[in-house]
């Protein structure tokens, strides 16, 4: 799925169904704020820049670690619900790496 522009990310515990298809990631706890387009989300030292988030996006990675990272060729015409459109380039993350979310305009102690 990666190759294809698409990534997958599940706080653990994951589904069953999930565990093959998702990169696994253990919160420290819940989003300091919700997903807005505009954010950068920082994957093992890449950043990716929010550029559309879906109706429930921000719900799931708040309640389940879940959202589903699209590269703008991998996205059709309408973003699915809990779905994130990116820019920046969609690679497979090592093990241990850190996610964290970014709101443009705070400074590195801020940063979530």
């Amino acid at each position: 799925m990666v190759d294809g522009g698409v990534l997958i990310l599940f706080g653990d515990p994951v589904p069953d169904a999930l565990g093959e298809v998702s990169v696994v990631h253990r919160p420290d706890g819940p989003p300091a704020a919700a997903l807005a387009a505009g954010d950068v989300l920082e994957l093992d030292g890449r950043e990716l820049v929010l550029t559309e988030v879906g109706d429930l996006a921000a719900a799931n990675l708040a309640e389940l670690g879940h959202i589903v990272l699209y590269a703008p060729e991998a996205c059709g015409e309408r973003l699915l619900p809990g779905a994130v459109k990116v820019e920046g380039a969609i690679t497979l993350p090592r093990p241990e790496a850190r996610l964290r979310l970014l709101r443009p305009g705070t400074t590195q102690e801020e940063r979530h």
